[in-house]
């Protein structure tokens, strides 16, 4: 009987991986030790090891949420590649019209269920957001730039480092806001604080962050202190729907994806109320360039609880009927792939010390986290839009050269920070 069953999943097995993976090549091996390869044989040769029988099975239930488990749980294992080239492979298969009906089926069903499933009011926001954001502070210098910015960073060069990428990123956004002294700006998802002493500390302006983190809200405060910025820069544990006041500039990095789909018109509402008539707005977010998806559900339930990445046509209407003004959309491509390429790479060079903070399992997951971001970008047409707002047309110059400018002006501001800084040491 033992045998027959593993003749059966054998068989289904084989058929199963052969109709999602088409094109490349992959070298399954089973629990027993049989193996077979899917694919038609071009490409980098990969290969995976099931190291259980009832692994295939809970694979084949749900690979976009099985696989990565099992990969965590260490009941599957690379053999050969990386999870990235894994990773890859199975999107540009998954893309296909002719891959698995199941796995397409799955897709439809979290596709028309997104609504329900990005539903974020406060008490589910605060337990979203401290499900990642309140993990052991020490995880994320481990490998994040010394900023510690969590979020897509703008390479002006290809031999550009984190740490440059990570300062140009906030240069361009200060370009975009049209920053002058004494500016009152509203920080929505401040995280650790970084893009607002920023702010404070080569515009002049007067920053509030929001954050629903107690971690990141401790860690902005002392570093706001430390630079002697505790009066311009002041954050706050506060939903950005409990917010009040009036402000000139309102930014948000990385916080849009955590928002929820049915509460943009609460979200763009409430940006419209706070920003000045004469205000500007800088949304910065990751969106899908090939139309409204649901969240990968093994993301959703381990990573980002709550998340939802919008396409364009689901923020646009929302834009509008908050009667705001789109003045510029950059999209920025390939960016975030470098940005988690350069992650990953930090992370795997702390491994141990990430192991000791937690254990292997966390890492496996994080391996699998880090991985399977950057192969969206590459493979499934993840971007970043940068989306500026305003109350009126003519609030932001006619052409956009003003950005550049801005930028080098703020170049030279640093680089003279810089100077003294290493004078005084």
């Amino acid at each position: 009987m033992k045998r027959f069953f593993e003749d059966f999943l054998e068989k289904a097995v084989r058929a199963f991986i052969g109709k999602i993976i088409r094109e490349g090549s992959i070298e399954i091996e089973l629990a027993n030790g049989h193996k077979f390869t899917a694919g038609d044989g071009t490409g980098k040769r990969l290969g995976l090891r099931f190291n259980d029988s009832a692994a295939i099975l809970w694979f084949m239930a749900d690979p976009e949420l099985c696989f990565g488990e099992l990969f965590m749980d260490s009941r599957i294992d690379l053999t050969s590649g990386t999870m990235l080239d894994v990773l890859m492979l199975a999107a540009r298969n998954l893309a296909r019209a002719d891959s698995s009906r199941w796995v397409h089926l799955l897709q439809f069903a979290r596709w028309a269920l997104r609504r329900l499933r990005s539903r974020n009011d406060k008490r589910r926001a605060r337990r979203n957001v401290a499900h990642h954001y309140d993990l052991h502070a020490g995880l994320y210098t481990l490998f994040l730039d010394s900023d510690l910015q969590y979020s897509c960073a703008y390479f002006e060069h290809d031999e550009a480092s984190l740490e440059e990428a990570q300062l140009a990123k906030k240069r361009h956004i200060a370009a975009k806001l049209l920053l002058a002294p004494g500016h009152r700006v509203l920080d929505i998802g401040c995280g650790w604080g970084g893009l607002a002493i920023y702010l404070a500390r080569f515009c002049g302006a007067s920053l509030t962050g929001l954050t629903l983190s107690k971690e990141q809200l401790a860690i902005a405060e002392s570093r706001a202190a430390e630079a002697g910025l505790a009066s311009a820069a002041d954050f706050c544990l506060c939903d950005y729907r409990e917010m009040g006041g009036n402000f000139d500039r309102i930014v948000s990095v990385g916080m849009f994806e955590h928002v929820g789909l049915p509460y943009y018109d609460a979200y763009f509402g409430q940006v419209a109320r706070l920003l000045d008539a004469d205000g500007v707005a800088l949304i910065h977010t990751i969106g899908r360039s090939p139309g409204p998806a649901a969240t990968n559900p093994w993301i959703e339930k381990y990573i980002f609880p709550g998340g939802y990445i919008p396409a364009l046509s689901e923020i646009m209407p929302a834009i509008e009927r908050a009667g705001l003004f789109m003045t510029d959309l950059e999209i920025l491509r390939l960016h975030y792939a470098e940005t988690l390429k350069a992650w990953h790479e930090r992370f795997d060079a702390r491994r141990e010390e990430a192991k000791a903070l937690y254990d292997e399992r966390f890492c496996r997951m994080w391996d699998y986290y880090l991985a399977g971001s950057e192969s969206a970008f590459r493979v499934e047409g993840l971007v970043i839009f940068q989306i500026q707002l305003a109350k009126k047309l003519e609030t932001v110059p006619l052409t956009r050269d003003y950005i550049s400018r801005k930028e080098d002006e703020l170049r030279h501001q640093e680089m003279a920070a810089a100077s003294l800084r290493i004078a005084g040491e």
